[in-house]
C-alpha cells in the first residue's frame, strides 16, 4: 500500500505521542537519501528514520543500525548546525496531505531563539526533505530542485518555501455532507477514482475501501449512482475520517493466501476481511517490518548498479569471444585433408604440370583408393602447389591448438564472472560490496581505487559469510562471494568437514561443520537445499548438487578465486523447499 495521508496521520500521532518536548541529540545521513534525528524525551532516546528515496519513502522510529559516512554530507551538517539542542514543538500534517512538519525551537547565530521547520515531502521519486527558517526561506535541502528540473516550483537554499501543487484537492477531514456531494457530483468518472482524485492524502485503495463499505461498485460511474446510495458512501467515507480524528488507529499486514505480504493498513479493510492479518502495536513496528527488506534490496541495487553493468558486458564479451571460435573452429575442421592434398600432389608431382587447375588422384590412404580432386594454383609448380597446402594446414594446426587452450580459458572466466554475478545477489551490506570490489580489482575488471588512511581502518571490518544450524544441531556455513568461498574451503574447512556445490552451476561454495561427527541426512540435505539456493539456479528443480569430503577438494595453481577440483563426491538431486529454507534462514547467526 502506499504511504497515503491516512497512513501519515497514523505516524503522526505516534509521533506527537512520544516527541513533542523532545530535545533533537544527535544527526545522521547514513544513506544520500537518509536522515536519522536522535531524539532524548522523558527519559528515552528515540531514533526517527525520514528516508526521501524513490522507491521506499517514509518517516518512522527505527530501530535499525546504520554505518555513517567517515564524511557527513552537506545536508546532515547543515541539521546539525540548526537543529541539534532544538526542542520539538510541533508535528503537524497541513491538510491531509502526504507532508509531515516537525517544528523545532532552537537558537540561531545570534543566540536567539528562532523556530526551524523541518519538512518531509513524501511523493514517491520527487520526495525530499526540506529545512525552513521562522521567515520560510529555504536554508537547505536534501534534493536540489532547480528551474531546469521543474518550472513549477524550485526548491533551493534561499528560496521561498512553497507547497508542491495539490491540483485543487480538498482537506477530507473538514468535509462535510453537502461539500461532499459537490464536489464528487462534478466528476466525470468511476467513483473510485472520483473519490482520491477529489480528496488529499486518499490511495487507490483506500477509495476501494469506502466503494466496500458502501456496497458500491467501485468502477460504477458516478451518474449511476442514486442519491440514497450517495448519502451510503459519505457515511462511510465520514466514518473514516474519524478514525483518523479521533485516532483509533490499528496498524495491520495483510497476508496472501501463500503468506506473503499483500498490503498494510491502519485500520480494519472489509475487502480484506477474509485474509490473515499481524497487528502491530505501533505503526512505526510495521512499516520497519515492511520496508526492512524492500528498503535493503533497493539499496544494494542502487550501490551494485555498475558493478552488474560490468559483470554481464564482460560475460557478453566472452559470448561473443566463443561464438567466433566456434565459428573458426568449423573452418578450420577439415585441416587433415590439406595435409593429405599436399601428400598426395608430392606422391604424383612428376604426373602434373605447371598451369593445371585441378588433378583427380587416386587417394591411396584410402582403403578404397577412391578418386579425390584437388584444385590447384595454375601459376604455380606441382611442388609449389603441395607446398601451398602443407603450409595452410600448418597454419590451421597452430590455430586449432591455440583456440583449444583460448576456449579453456574463455569457458573459465565465462564461469568465474558468472559466479561473480551469483555472488552479488548474495550482498547484505556494504561490506559484502566491498569485497567483491576488491576481487574485482584484482582480477582486472576494475581500476584500482586509492584508499586515504580513515577509509582503510574503515575498510578493517570484514564481510563474514552466512552462518546457519540445520535441524539436527550442525554449523552450515555458505559464501556470498568468491573471496569467501575459497577462505572457508582452504582455511576454515577442517578435512573431515562436508563440502557442497552446485555441479557445473555458479554457486556459493557450502561447508558443513563435522566436529568429527557423523553427518546426517537430514543435514545434507538441508545444505544441499542451501546450496541450491544461493545458486544461479535457484528457481530450477533438480539442481545437481555434488558434495565430498573437504580432503578431496583443491585449488589448481593460478585458478581464480573460487575455482577449485574435487574428487571422489556424490551427487544430489535437489529441488528446493521453500520452507525448509525459510526454517534455516530463520536460525541464521
Amino acid at each position: 500500500m502506499a504511504l497515503d495521508g491516512f497512513v501519515i496521520s497514523n505516524i503522526i500521532n505516534e509521533l506527537n505521542e512520544n516527541l513533542i518536548g523532545g530535545k533533537i541529540d544527535k544527526v545522521y545521513q547514513p544513506e544520500k537519501d537518509d536522515i536519522i534525528l536522535q531524539i532524548r524525551n522523558k527519559g528515552r532516546q528515540y531514533k526517527l528514520l525520514l528516508t526521501a528515496n524513490a522507491s521506499n519513502p517514509r518517516i518512522h522510529f527505527t530501530n535499525i543500525s546504520k554505518e555513517n559516512p567517515i564524511t557527513a554530507p552537506l545536508f546532515c551538517m547543515v541539521l546539525r548546525k540548526y537543529l541539534v539542542s532544538g526542542k520539538i514543538i510541533k508535528i503537524f500534517q497541513p491538510e491531509f496531505e502526504r507532508i509531515v512538519k516537525i517544528e523545532i525551537d532552537s537558537i540561531n547565530e545570534l543566540g536567539d531563539y528562532s523556530i526551524k521547520t523541518l519538512v518531509f515531502e513524501i511523493m514517491g521519486k520527487h520526495s525530499n526533505i526540506i529545512l525552513i527558517d521562522d521567515k520560510n526561506n529555504i536554508l537547505e535541502s536534501i534534493k536540489h530542485i532547480s528551474h531546469d528540473k521543474s518550472s513549477v516550483r524550485e526548491v533551493l537554499p534561499n528560496r521561498s518555501y512553497s507547497y508542491p501543487p495539490s491540483k485543487n484537492k480538498k482537506n477530507p477531514l473538514n468535509i462535510d455532507k453537502n461539500q461532499f456531494f459537490d464536489i464528487i457530483s462534478n466528476q466525470n468518472s468511476n467513483i473510485q477514482k472520483a473519490i482520491y482524485q477529489s480528496f488529499n492524502g486518499i490511495s487507490p485503495i483506500l477509495a476501494s475501501e469506502i466503494c466496500n463499505m458502501a456496497s458500491i461498485e467501485p468502477n460504477l460511474n458516478i451518474k449511476d449512482i442514486s442519491n440514497q446510495n450517495l448519502n451510503l458512501l459519505f457515511e462511510k467515507f465520514f466514518n473514516v475520517f474519524q478514525i483518523s480524528k479521533n485516532n483509533m488507529f490499528k496498524p495491520q499486514l495483510i497476508f496472501k493466501n501463500n503468506n506473503s505480504v499483500l498490503e498494510f493498513t491502519s485500520f480494519d479493510f472489509s475487502i480484506f476481511e477474509n485474509l490473515e492479518k499481524k497487528y502491530f502495536e505501533s505503526i512505526s513496528n510495521l512499516l520497519e517490518y515492511f520496508y526492512k527488506n524492500k528498503d535493503l534490496e533497493y539499496r544494494l541495487n542502487q550501490k551494485t548498479q555498475d558493478l552488474k553493468k560490468i559483470i554481464t558486458q564482460n560475460i557478453e564479451r566472452c559470448i561473443k569471444k566463443k561464438s567466433i571460435q566456434i565459428k573458426t573452429l568449423k573452418d578450420i575442421k577439415d585441416r587433415d585433408k590439406l595435409k593429405l592434398y599436399g601428400e598426395l600432389i608430392t606422391s604424383n608431382i612428376y604426373n602434373i604440370k605447371k598451369g593445371m587447375t585441378k588433378v583427380v588422384l587416386d587417394n591411396f590412404y584410402s582403403e578404397n583408393f577412391e578418386k579425390i580432386e584437388i584444385i590447384l594454383d595454375s601459376n604455380l609448380t606441382p611442388a609449389e602447389n603441395a607446398q601451398k597446402y602443407f603450409k595452410k594446414y600448418n597454419k590451421e594446426k597452430r590455430t586449432f591448438i591455440a583456440l583449444k587452450e583460448q576456449i579453456k580459458q574463455n569457458d573459465e572466466e565465462l564461469k568465474y564472472l558468472e559466479s561473480i554475478l551469483s555472488s552479488v545477489k548474495n550482498c547484505l551490506d556494504e561490506q559484502d560490496i566491498k569485497q567483491i570490489r576488491e576481487e574485482l580489482s584484482e582480477q582486472g575488471f576494475l581500476k584500482k581505487q586509492k584508499i586515504n588512511k580513515k577509509d582503510k581502518l574503515k575498510q578493517n571490518k570484514k564481510a563474514k559469510p552466512f552462518h546457519f544450524v540445520s535441524s539436527d544441531g550442525f554449523d552450515i556455513y555458505v559464501g556470498k562471494n568468491n573471496i569467501q568461498n575459497d577462505e572457508l574451503t582452504l582455511k576454515f574447512a577442517k578435512s573431515n568437514d562436508m563440502w557442497l556445490h552446485t555441479k557445473d552451476i555458479p554457486g556459493s561454495h557450502v561447508i558443513i561443520v563435522s566436529n568429527n561427527k557423523e553427518i546426517s541426512n537430514t543435514t545434507l540435505n538441508e545444505a544441499a537445499n542451501l546450496a541450491v539456493f544461493y545458486s544461479k539456479a535457484s528457481n530450477s528443480t533438480l539442481v545437481p548438487v555434488d558434495y565430498t569430503l573437504k580432503k578431496f577438494v583443491k585449488k589448481p595453481s593460478g585458478a581464480k578465486p573460487g575455482m577449485v577440483i574435487y574428487e571422489t563426491n556424490k551427487t544430489a538431486y535437489i529441488t528446493p523447499n521453500k520452507e525448509l529454507i525459510e526454517n534455516l534462514i530463520n536460525s541464521k547467526h
